[in-house]
């Protein structure tokens, strides 16, 4: 495949204001998470975003921006309008969509997330981590994947839920909120109205699976931190402080 990396980014955080453009040991938290894409070595890059200060980071960083709408519902519609910007010719036939605010996800879980798209069957790559900690196994914040082991650390997805599941003894999988789509499967996501579980559960994901898509979630070793909250911040200064965080690994 020839893949693209997108990282949609936008400054309307109502937790914490201007997050993209937060400070993390001099530079802004969007050119950390440009960075660990840079890491991953899997394609070109782009950061995709309505707002130019966004863009002059990043391109002060010597990375490339693309400028989108500001009225995009979701991070998976920016990605699909930036990717018809830069790729008007269709050469680009996959694009993993990597949140902006997850400046500590390692290099190796971004190229996790694509491997399930070897399989001409998926339409969608993710990345999901067993869960250790006991108050996650409950936490309506933390997403679990429902899955069919496949072997060697892959999961065909059956569902996700921010519930306790699945019932009984057993491994429970945090869900990584990266996506490694086949463009075909992105330009067919957008068209589709909201889906009746994903409004319940609050879940995008859900869409897909509901409308018959495939996707599959290769195991990594940990969840990268989502940056939400000023708490959140200094916990990410602190990783990106730490030995081996220009490799983009948590300690």
């Amino acid at each position: 495949m020839n893949p693209v990396i997108l990282i949609p980014a936008r400054l309307a955080a109502t937790r914490l204001p201007d997050k993209p453009l937060a400070d993390i040991h001099g530079e802004p938290m969007i050119v950390h998470v440009w960075r660990r894409a840079m890491e991953a070595d899997l394609a070109p890059i782009w950061v995709a975003t309505d707002t130019p200060a966004i863009a002059e980071a990043v391109r002060a960083a010597g990375g490339q921006a693309v400028m989108t709408a500001a009225d995009h519902p979701s991070g998976s519609d920016r990605v699909c309008e930036a990717l018809a910007r830069i790729d008007p010719d269709r050469r680009f036939d996959a694009v993993l969509n990597v949140q902006g605010d997850l400046p500590t996800v390692a290099p190796a879980t971004l190229r996790a997330a694509t491997l399930p798209l070897a399989d001409a069957e998926v339409a969608i790559g993710t990345a999901v981590a067993p869960i250790v900690l006991e108050e996650e196994r409950t936490a309506p914040s933390v997403v679990k994947l429902v899955g069919s082991p496949l072997g060697g650390g892959r999961f065909r997805a059956l569902y996700f839920t921010r519930a306790t599941a699945p019932w009984g003894e057993g491994p429970l999988y945090h869900h990584i909120g990266l996506y490694a789509w086949r463009r075909a499967a992105l330009e067919r996501f957008v068209t589709l109205p909201p889906s009746p579980l994903e409004l319940r559960e609050k879940l995008e994901q859900l869409r897909a699976l509901e409308d018959g898509m495939r996707i599959d979630a290769v195991e990594v070793a940990e969840v990268p931190l989502g940056v939400d909250t000023p708490h959140d911040l200094e916990r990410a200064r602190a990783v990106l402080g730490a030995p081996g965080a220009a490799r983009g690994t948590a300690p």
